[in-house]
């Protein structure tokens, strides 16, 4: 399986990278940036490309608020609060928001969605949500190519010993899900409160 992975990627890359930036997975910037590392992908290339997915993946978010908005509202009832949290950063924040949306766990999809819900320019947001998201590839594939031979050896220590790493790992996870979870739970309720 490990195999076919590599052998996909080393074909189709760039294609890979395009869709899952599109999904705005940091997953597939860490691979890319160790594929750049190895030199199967050209580190600018993978850059442009994985920009251009995350660019594409928030436009869609962007359009599906600016022409879908009774569809929004009926199928994002339980998501409310995060909106009314959106549209106060935007108000607040202006347009740095849209550079930032991206690191802002649980409002990364929401954000570009309820930027469409407003009468923010279109233009003007894909002007920003471009620029952003060639700076938010670069801030994740160059740290990886450049410490690429640490990470792998990483890797290679787990796959020999991943009965210790798992759940280390599991664990990691879980006390990064709880905090963020927990910190955007609170700024959620305090600004709605606020409000």
């Amino acid at each position: 399986m490990e195999d076919f992975f590599i052998s996909s990627m080393q074909e189709y890359g760039y294609i890979i990278l395009f869709f899952w930036s599109i999904l705005e997975g940091e997953s597939g910037l860490v691979m890319a940036g160790l594929f750049s590392h190895t030199g199967d992908m050209q580190l600018f290339i993978a850059i442009f490309v994985a920009g251009l997915g995350g660019f594409a993946g928030d436009q869609i978010y962007f359009y599906i608020g600016r022409f879908n908005k009774s569809y929004v509202h009926r199928t994002l009832k339980k998501q409310r609060r995060k909106f009314a949290l959106a549209h106060l950063l935007l108000k607040k924040h202006g347009w740095p928001i849209i550079f930032l949306q991206r690191y802002l766990y649980g409002l990364r999809t929401i954000i570009p969605i309820a930027i469409g819900l407003t009468g923010y320019s279109a233009k003007k947001y894909a002007v920003i949500n471009l620029f952003a998201a060639w700076c938010w590839a670069a801030l994740i594939i160059i740290p990886v190519w450049y410490f690429g031979n640490e990470i792998l050896g990483v890797i290679k220590w787990a796959k020999t010993h991943w009965y210790y790493a798992l759940p280390l790992i599991g664990l990691l996870i879980g006390v990064a899900y709880y905090y963020l979870h927990t910190i955007t739970e609170k700024t959620l309720k305090t600004k709605v409160d606020q409000k």
